[in-house]
């Protein structure tokens, strides 16, 4: 994919060029959908998650800064914290509650031109099979009112699934759907159930993704 690394921070770049060489060495697959991904301007990209690998590998294709969640026990005193923090990484609760402090890193990050990566379903797949999504994603992209990109993973859960051992080989390929704008996912008139009902579309667009035409065998 043709782009540059100008918009990234020293840090995220020299991660993100690491990335790409362990996924191509490792992992490599094929992705399709990469026109679909806005050319400036902040968005999120909503992804099925079955795996450890989902965020990187996510993250390998788009040309400008990501910024990821992760739960706040992650923030150990050194190393930990300050890669955590040089990359951009957003804290969330343990439970994936989304704090206010949350949402506002997030539309800061969006209004500097970064792209937001989300997992509506919260967790891993303990299967790899798709799980109902949290309500939290509708809640983010209501109050970012941002476009969302749709995407979705194949063949992480074979290659680090939830309880699984790690298959170098094993490609993982990715799908990125039609964007959805505001007015596809957020329906004011949902009333109490918006954030859910919001939630739900932006999963339905991720089912109905299907692989790459020329997967890897």
């Amino acid at each position: 994919m043709s782009g540059s690394h100008h918009e990234m921070e020293p840090v995220y770049g020299l991660f993100h060029g690491l990335s790409r060489l362990v996924y191509q060495m490792f992992f490599r697959g094929d992705v399709a959908g990469l026109e679909n991904l806005p050319r400036s301007g902040g968005y999120i990209v909503a992804a099925n998650h079955a795996s450890h690998l989902d965020p990187p590998v996510v993250g390998l294709f788009l040309t400008n800064q990501v910024s990821f969640f992760a739960r706040k026990t992650l923030w150990k005193p050194g190393v930990a914290a300050w890669w955590l923090d040089a990359v951009g990484t957003i804290p969330v609760d343990r439970d994936g509650g989304t704090s206010l402090d949350a949402i506002k890193r997030v539309l800061r990050a969006l209004s500097n031109g970064r792209a937001i990566i989300l997992f509506p379903e919260g967790t891993r797949s303990p299967d790899g099979e798709l799980q109902p999504p949290k309500p939290g994603v509708g809640l983010i992209a209501c109050k970012a009112h941002v476009p969302v990109v749709p995407a979705r993973i194949f063949g992480s859960f074979e290659a680090f699934g939830k309880g699984g051992r790690l298959r170098p080989g094993s490609p993982i390929s990715v799908t990125y759907g039609t964007p959805l704008t505001p007015a596809d996912f957020d329906h004011p008139g949902d009333g109490k159930e918006r954030y859910s009902r919001t939630a739900e579309r932006i999963m339905d667009a991720i089912a109905r993704i299907g692989p790459p035409s020329a997967r890897v065998i």
